[in-house]
């Protein structure tokens, strides 16, 4: 259970004015359709999440306890930093011809959400945590807790949230992972 609720907080804090949001935001905006996008934004997220889980879980079968603490510690710290820098949208979200807004959904946000912080932060929590089934579906709860309301609020609710004090609180989240995991803390 904590392997599912800390990667559901991490990345639902992690995910809040970051890229892909952003992306939600826009795509709801564009396109006014709200179903097919959060389809879309989930199974792209469990797919890109699955296969960063599985990587967090190889990672940490086969490297010793003892790196796999630094290792750990010392990227959700990295982590920390990376989510205090405000994400920005490169590039715009075009219209295609050939395929429905579920598959452009699905495409569009699985590449955005490659080498991101919440990609990297599953890799981190799989390689910390097991059951990776447990990662994988926090991760992608964290994913639609924070992307769903956009979609469905659009502007609106982009304007209310205070993305800087959620961003200085994820960070500081990161930080305390980081410096437990640094610690020993939960290791077995």
């Amino acid at each position: 259970m904590e392997a599912f609720l800390t990667s559901t907080v991490v990345v639902a804090l992690a995910e809040i004015g970051d890229k892909t949001q952003l992306l939600s935001l826009l795509l709801a905006a564009r396109y006014r359709k709200p179903l097919p996008i959060v389809a879309g934004i989930f199974v792209a997220t469990l797919a890109n999440h699955f296969l960063a889980g599985a990587l967090g879980a190889w990672i940490r079968a086969v490297m010793s306890p003892d790196f796999m603490r630094w290792a750990v510690g010392g990227s959700l710290l990295v982590i920390a930093l990376w989510t205090l820098k405000p994400d920005k949208l490169d590039g715009e979200v075009r219209d295609s011809t050939h395929m429905g807004l579920f598959a452009l959904t699905c495409v569009v946000f699985f590449l955005a959400e490659m080498g991101d912080k919440t990609q990297i932060a599953t890799i981190v929590l799989a390689a910390k945590y097991q059951p990776l089934w447990a990662v994988v579906v926090g991760t992608t709860l964290g994913m639609m807790i924070a992307n769903v309301p956009v979609v469905y609020m659009g502007k609106m609710a982009s304007h209310r949230i205070p993305f800087r004090t959620v961003r200085i609180i994820a960070a500081l989240l990161f930080a305390v992972l980081g410096v437990a995991a640094l610690l020993g803390v939960g290791s077995q």
